[in-house]
């Protein structure tokens, strides 16, 4: 008599891999801008964020045949799950494990949500210390090819350490760095409220990806590999960490490389991103076109026009002098400030914007204009989660994360 199939098992040091990172992901983690999070939100399991592999790992190690993390991996990226009762076609038994083994499905209820005229939409959603962050909708429809995009701008972390002078998120403060599936499961919040597959990803959110780069990694191997999210669609974009840059560059992403530049010197950065004195903009410069050799992929530079600060012409010039100097392989993303209260900056005039953009034009340049969304719904990165949530670190945060990515 044949004996019974047994089931399929992973070869001992794939498994002991998986074990290692799926155990990784209870691990509590120091506050501040050296750890993945803090408090309540590292006590306990997410399966949101884990690959085929690691659930059917999971569903071994919990004593049940492999293919049950298959359903596991369905439910959380095709059925979309918000918590583990839902797992209807899994055994009981299974269910109770994954409780009992602390684990839940990672997903955090939405807070608020505030739609703009034009369709964008921003959404907070309350994370499990209560601590609140923005990920925002942005819908476009392509009339001449008929069809539809929704880009989701996810934050990597709650508030951010760097404080850029015109930037809401800065001022209201820094707490701690988002783990994977906090960054994973804005995405699926906006399907949610679109009733539509996001199709690009911005990492331009609350928060400095590059000081929380390993959960920034992670959430972008599962838009990738789980919700098939194309790696040309998603952006990481940077106010520049030292070092950083190149740490990115040997992942070889076909993902853009967004650096948000803001000035064309150093005396001008360091007025508007106090961070800039501890990475001059030469160094910065140098790790951009060490990037581009390095992937082939064009760096674009984020560039927010503010009235009377930096949008003259002699300071397009400049700019366009900075690139020149610096190699080829560059694109400049203009950004017209979306003015938020309390700020003493303002809006430049359409025709010095167009001033600008000639300028750049002229000196071989490639240029574009961000058009503005959503500025009846304070889609400024930040706003909205001052007015629900203005002092994040009134119960536990440190003083000042130093520079130091994860």
């Amino acid at each position: 008599m044949a004996a019974a199939p047994q089931p399929v098992r992973a070869a001992p040091t794939l498994a002991r891999a998986l074990r290692a990172r799926v155990a990784a992901t209870a691990k509590p983690q120091p506050q501040g801008g050296g750890g993945g999070g803090g408090g309540a939100s590292a006590s306990r399991r997410a399966l949101l964020g884990l690959s085929e592999p690691e659930l059917r790992q999971l569903a071994l190690d919990l004593g049940q045949q492999s293919y049950r993390g298959k359903q596991l991996h369905d439910l959380l990226y095709k059925s979309r799950a918000n918590q583990i009762q839902d797992f209807n076609y899994v055994p009981k038994a299974f269910r109770e494990a994954l409780l009992g083994a602390g684990w839940s499905v990672g997903r955090s209820p939405v807070h608020h949500a505030v739609t703009a005229s034009d369709g964008t939409t921003k959404i907070l959603l309350k994370l499990e210390d209560k601590r609140l962050i923005e990920t925002v909708g942005i819908p476009v429809d392509d009339d001449n090819k008929g069809s539809s995009r929704l880009t989701a701008c996810v934050s990597s972390q709650v508030g951010c350490p760097l404080r850029c002078s015109f930037c809401a998120t800065g001022k209201g403060g820094f707490a701690r760095n988002l783990r994977p599936h906090e960054i994973v499961e804005q995405v699926l919040a906006i399907e949610e409220v679109f009733k539509h597959r996001v199709t690009n990803v911005v990492f331009m959110g609350m928060g400095e990806p590059m000081l929380n780069l390993n959960s920034v990694l992670e959430a972008h191997r599962c838009f990738n590999k789980e919700l098939k999210i194309g790696q040309r669609m998603m952006t990481i974009s940077t106010v520049g960490v030292p070092n950083t840059i190149k740490m990115l560059a040997s992942h070889k992403l076909q993902s853009t490389l967004a650096v948000s530049l803001h000035a064309p010197n150093q005396k001008l950065r360091e007025m508007i991103v106090p961070s800039a004195k501890s990475y001059p903009l030469w160094a910065l410069m140098d790790d951009c076109k060490n990037y581009f050799l390095e992937t082939g992929r064009r760096v674009s530079f984020e560039y927010t026009l503010l009235a009377g600060i930096n949008d003259e012409k002699e300071q397009a010039e400049e700019l366009a002098q900075l690139l020149h100097t610096c190699g080829g392989g560059y694109h400049v993303n203009l950004i017209p400030y979306n003015p938020i209260e309390g700020s003493e900056y303002k809006r430049p005039y359409r025709k010095v914007v167009q001033a600008f953009v000639d300028a750049l034009e002229a000196r071989k340049i490639t240029v574009s204009v961000r058009q503005t969304r959503g500025l009846d719904a304070n889609a400024a990165c930040g706003q909205l989660r001052n007015e629900f949530q203005k002092n994040p670190l009134l119960e536990s945060s440190p003083s000042e994360p130093s520079l130091v990515p994860t």
